[in-house]
């Protein structure tokens, strides 16, 4: 995908039924492009399918897929239905993710594995996939988190699932850069989303405001313009983590 323009290109969007995923799906249709909507329970089947009758609305083709992505099989099969549907696949975003405010000394063997497998395994396979099935000069993001670049205790499971993206990422950009494909990770601050709110206590919410210009939260309308620009002018930047999260934290 050479040119900036998105209308007429196919994207899939991993948890695209609702909150960033949703925003993203629902913006990349207002660009012009299809939208493969990928959703995890059953709980999220009506948010996945609002999802694709809004980008229907827009005059765009949508479909929801279900699919649990800690299998690999599964990510196989996901991207096979989007090709099978669509003929081919020009943006993969992946915002796939489980957060887990814990001690080390609590935490279980189930809950480990589970981490690992929701923010690590899934984020490789899909990685691969994408690296398979992705149109010549494609685009492949990936939501992690602006803990990687933090100090701090309760989130080794979450940050520690998520840095081996960083370096699943380096090595993908390097593998397809030959086809031209672009491989990047986003890093958000805390995003003011329900995920977040679960593992934290209000005075710690109150700090993790003060910590980003304006004394607030990333929002999700914050992070979806930088997956655009990745996936359009910033076609140029591969193997990166953009750390995008109002000065939250830096390295």
């Amino acid at each position: 995908m050479a040119s900036n323009d998105l209308n007429g290109k196919v994207a899939l969007v991993s948890g695209g039924a609702k909150n960033l995923g949703g925003l993203i799906s629902r913006e990349f249709a207002a660009s012009g492009m299809d939208v493969v909507v990928h959703y995890n329970s059953d709980a999220t089947e009506k948010d996945a399918d609002a999802t694709v009758d809004a980008i229907k609305g827009l005059g765009r083709n949508a479909i929801a897929i279900q699919s649990d992505l800690t299998k690999a099989n599964n990510v196989a099969a996901l991207f096979q239905q989007a090709k099978d549907h669509f003929g081919g696949i020009d943006v993969a975003v992946n915002t796939v993710g489980r957060v887990l405010r814990k001690p080390i000394i609590e935490t279980t063997e189930e809950e480990f594995d589970q981490m690992m497998a929701i923010n690590a395994k899934s984020a490789y396979f899909f990685i691969k996939e994408a690296g398979l099935h992705l149109n010549d000069n494609g685009k492949l993001i990936t939501i992690v988190t602006a803990l990687l670049a933090a100090f701090t205790d309760g989130y080794s499971t979450y940050a520690g699932g998520k840095a081996p993206v960083e370096h699943f990422t380096r090595a993908a950009a390097k593998e397809l850069s030959g086809r031209g494909i672009s491989v990047n990770n986003i890093g958000p601050g805390p995003m003011d989303t329900p995920f977040f709110y679960g593992q934290e206590t209000p005075e710690r919410v109150e700090f993790h405001k003060s910590q980003g210009m304006g004394n607030r939260l990333t929002m999700i309308e914050d992070i979806v313009p930088i997956v655009k620009f990745l996936a359009t002018e910033g076609r140029w930047i591969t193997g990166q983590t953009l750390f995008a999260n109002g000065g939250y934290t830096t390295r």
